[in-house]
């Protein structure tokens, strides 16, 4: 798949209308002052502000503090018809950037590490041309700029607010800006984009004593050491191998020195799915384990269980217009991936679960520029001509949906 990609000097943006094109300058800027001042989730304070004052100058209808921080825009054509939805989150990570750039974090320990400044600006451009151009389409759009994706979640409150009604909405899309993918490509597939994520975290009690008279103790570490291996079968002998899962210990504390047995352990990890008949059999199936072990060697168990995310699921009808839109915008058919499914997981799935949707991911990498780091890596950057490009697939979208 790789080689069949178009290479980054070949991506041809005279397809992007002349307009679009010329706001680019803007988009960069937009961005670059976003991405100085990065702010955690549900305190995207100054995020929301600068939202808004954009808004402001251009006549914008909107609202503000919607689930603490969120800002909802409203462009009316005047001609009845539908009404698609346009979201964007805000939120940054706790990371302390590496790059030296001049456009770098100003905030200490805080950093837009997955290209959400990325994505406020192409909404905001996507306003901006929009707002100039009511005749190019009917009915409504709505921009939607959402709090607290990197968690615990801002999509979910902000639809409990109402969000997607008056007007109600009919479809939404979103996209992601992905240094998966390289500069001039669209990830685009209809069903499962990427997956649910659920966490658990677990404190197994053993008995504590001397590590040369073992007979005395119930070791909580090898009771645990014990769960971690077992927790693995459940994918490879659970789960249909046709489908997809992951388990994940990603944290084993226990024990303080060489020559005492631990009366406590902790473990904490992740599961992933894409197919959503498996909601709620991982949280079961491992307490099952968890709870057989323990029993076994005379231990007991705590556990927390926490569904965050269900998968990302696009409808097939609004994927295909997104797929119709990227075949206008970057080269065809190399340009457009249709097997880029994830395990990493988004907050747009709960807006999937109200209305027909798409979420796409955006090509953004480029080695050249040595713009390849991954998401959530303190050296994390993207190739801005995405942001053009990010525009003008929302624009084609609207034309598409709305007429």
């Amino acid at each position: 798949m790789v080689s069949t990609l178009p290479n980054l000097t070949d991506v041809d943006l005279s397809q992007l209308r002349l307009e679009i094109r010329n706001l680019q300058p803007q988009l960069v800027e937009w961005r670059r002052r976003l991405h100085e001042k990065p702010e955690l989730s549900f305190d995207e304070n100054l995020t929301a502000q600068f939202v808004s004052q954009k808004l402001q100058e251009w006549g914008i209808e909107h609202q503000t503090n919607i689930a603490n921080t969120g800002v909802v825009a409203t462009i009316d054509s005047g001609k009845p018809g539908r009404v698609l939805a346009i979201r964007a989150d805000m939120d940054a990570l706790p990371i302390q950037e590496e790059n030296e750039v001049d456009y770098r974090s100003q905030h200490d320990g805080i950093m837009h590490a997955c290209g959400h400044d990325g994505h406020i600006a192409i909404a905001l451009g996507t306003v901006c041309y929009l707002a100039k151009h009511k005749h190019s389409f009917s009915g409504q759009v709505k921009f939607i700029f959402q709090p607290a994706e990197e968690g615990p979640g801002g999509a979910k409150p902000m639809i409990e607010a109402g969000v997607l009604q008056n007007p109600d909405v009919d479809a939404i899309v979103g996209l992601h800006l992905w240094n998966n993918l390289p500069l001039g490509t669209v990830g685009v597939r209809s069903g499962a984009l990427m997956a649910a994520v659920e966490v658990f975290d677990c404190r197994i009690f053993g008995k504590g004593g001397h590590g040369g008279m073992p007979h005395q103790t119930v070791d909580a570490i090898v009771v645990t050491a014990q769960i971690v291996s077992a927790l693995q079968a459940i994918v490879a002998r659970n789960i249909d191998p046709i489908d997809s899962a992951v388990v994940t210990v990603g944290k084993f504390h226990a024990g303080d020195t060489h020559n005492v047995i631990a009366d406590t352990a902790q473990i904490g990890g992740t599961v992933r799915y894409f197919n959503p008949t498996y909601q709620g059999y991982f949280a079961q199936r491992i307490e099952q384990i968890i709870a057989g072990i323990c029993q076994s060697h005379g231990a007991n168990y705590q556990l927390d269980y926490c569904p965050l995310y269900p998968p990302v699921i696009n409808d097939a009808s609004m994927t295909q217009l997104v797929r119709s839109a990227a075949e206008s915008v970057v080269e065809t058919p190399a340009g457009i991936v249709p097997e880029c499914q994830t395990m990493g997981g988004e907050d747009m799935s709960f807006f999937l679960q109200e209305v027909p949707g798409c979420y796409f991911f955006l090509g953004a990498a480029n080695p050249e520029k040595n713009l390849a780091y991954p998401h959530h890596h303190p050296r994390f950057d993207f190739d801005e001509t995405a942001l053009g490009m990010g525009v003008e697939m929302f624009v084609r979208c609207v034309e598409k949906f709305c007429n």
